[in-house]
């Protein structure tokens, strides 16, 4: 955005997973909805309101990818777990979750486009292995990358240096041989910028703003539809790497 980068020693693309790839709070908030009117209907004593409230009070406070927020709610609500309403809630949230789990438009066409030109691809998140290779399967995108970086390898989060130094070595590249795509200034952005990758920020994914006065935060570009990404990215990359 500020200072263009020279984009034409570019091998390869980090991204970041959530909100970049899939429109992932979009399906959370659809999941929790059903699964709340599931657990109601087994015997929450909450109306919707009040239990979605209590649902979002534990994600802040434990992260969104915590696991037992069901199981939290019921402890605080009952006392103790009662397995009929528990199981409702997880049956449902998972139903639509899977149902659910889709590609912002034009992330596989990209994907595609970007591997023709030879570029290597990577995904870096914050999220368990297991869960991020179960969203890349549910969107049929786990065979288009090279690398995939999770917690369970860095055992710490974005922005920490740590999960882009694992992939810049194993993917044997250079700070400046790579673009990271995501949706969060501090995460994503700050995180890769202090090693001196060039970041593009998913303008279509984001929800918190950028901190102007924070200049890592301040992404090198900004797109607001990934595949914008092919038209900045130089295409003669294709000519050179095929002999």
């Amino acid at each position: 955005m500020r200072n263009m980068k020279d984009l034409s020693k570019v091998k390869a693309i980090f991204f970041d997973i959530d909100n970049t790839l899939i429109d992932f709070m979009k399906m959370k908030e659809r999941a929790i909805e059903v699964a709340v009117e599931a657990m109601i209907d087994a015997g929450l004593p909450l109306s919707k309101e009040e239990a979605k409230k209590e649902i979002y009070k534990i994600y802040e406070e434990k992260g969104m990818e915590y696991q037992k927020v069901f199981n939290d709610l019921l402890l605080k609500v009952l006392g103790k777990i009662d397995y009929k309403v528990l199981a409702a809630g997880v049956v449902a949230y998972r139903r639509v979750k899977e149902g659910y789990v889709r590609p912002y438009p034009g992330v596989t066409y990209t994907l595609i486009e970007l591997r023709k030109r030879s570029y290597k691809l990577c995904v870096i998140s914050d999220a368990p292995a297991f869960q991020v290779w179960s969203r890349l399967a549910g969107m049929n995108l786990h065979h288009y990358f090279d690398e995939v970086i999770t917690f369970d390898e860095s055992q710490i989060k974005k922005p920490h240096e740590l999960p882009f130094k694992i992939a810049l070595e194993k993917l044997n590249l250079k700070a400046e041989e790579v673009l990271m795509v995501g949706d969060d200034p501090q995460r994503d952005i700050k995180g890769a910028k202090k090693l001196g990758i060039i970041t593009v920020l998913a303008k279509y994914g984001q929800i918190f703003p950028v901190d102007e006065a924070d200049r890592e935060q301040i992404p090198d570009y900004a797109i607001d539809d990934v595949r914008e990404l092919l038209k900045l990215l130089p295409s003669k990359h294709l000519s050179s790497q095929h002999h």
